[in-house]
């Protein structure tokens, strides 16, 4: 294989592994917000059960006040039961102490109910709260390992970086101008193999002399098509 086209299927794996390497760092600030879009939904759902405690406390409390105010009525209906003199008054008390006390046994099965939504509600908050707990642990941890790849990332992107330079630096300028032409117009892969006739780029059968040239490897030939660089890998001879 020519020394050039051999520089050129190297400077083709460089760039395709830049690529890969600048579209994963691109990536990582969006997955990093995806764990901060969990960790706020978890929060979240602890906020909200601690505003369900707190308005469930505060009905509870209009009903004890509603409760406290009936049972003080009716405490004074029976202060008052000895003191009426015809059976008239006597009978219009007893009316009203019943509605009073049915009216208590409302309110405290109405104050039970909050009773036991209070417990429902205080069992969901240390659900949501362990809950919050284990996901706060579970994206420091991806966040860490995020942060690590990030670095890595960029160590490796220096480092190919600086390679991708000196293979540049033994190519002709017309070749180099070239490739990056052509890498510009093929999003950008340049250089492709040829094998079983086609350019396996762009799925074009390529001409039979054209193929032939492409398979000496002793030069730089384009597909016609695609006008990429072609190469061509010989088939390692079977052993018996």
């Amino acid at each position: 294989m020519s020394p050039e086209l051999q520089l050129l299927i190297q400077l083709q794996d460089l760039d395709t592994n830049l690529e890969r390497v600048r579209h994963r760092i691109a990536e990582i600030p969006d997955s990093q917000q995806a764990l901060s879009a969990r960790l706020a939904e978890a929060t979240g759902a602890v906020n909200a059960v601690k505003e369900r405690i707190a308005g469930s406390q505060a009905h509870r409390r209009e009903i004890e006040k509603d409760l406290s105010a009936v049972q003080g009525r009716l405490s004074k209906f029976k202060g008052q039961l000895m003191e009426v003199k015809t059976n008239k008054e006597y009978q219009a008390m007893q009316k009203e102490m019943a509605a009073a006390e049915v009216e208590v046994r409302g309110l405290e099965d109405r104050l039970l109910d909050q009773m036991l939504e209070a417990e429902a509600l205080a069992a969901a908050l240390k659900a949501a709260e362990t809950a919050l707990k284990s996901e706060q642990a579970d994206v420091a941890r991806q966040e860490q390992a995020l942060e690590q790849e990030r670095r890595t990332l960029d160590a490796e992107l220096e480092h190919a970086s600086t390679a991708r330079q000196a293979l540049v630096a033994q190519l002709s300028d017309e070749t180099v101008a070239l490739f990056d032409r052509i890498a510009h117009g093929r999003r950008g892969l340049a250089v492709a193999e040829a094998r079983d006739g086609l350019c396996t780029a762009c799925h074009v059968r390529l001409r039979p002399q054209s193929f032939n040239e492409i398979r000496r490897n002793d030069g730089l030939h384009q597909c016609d098509s695609c006008t990429r660089i072609l190469y061509f890998v010989p088939t390692a001879p079977q052993t018996a």
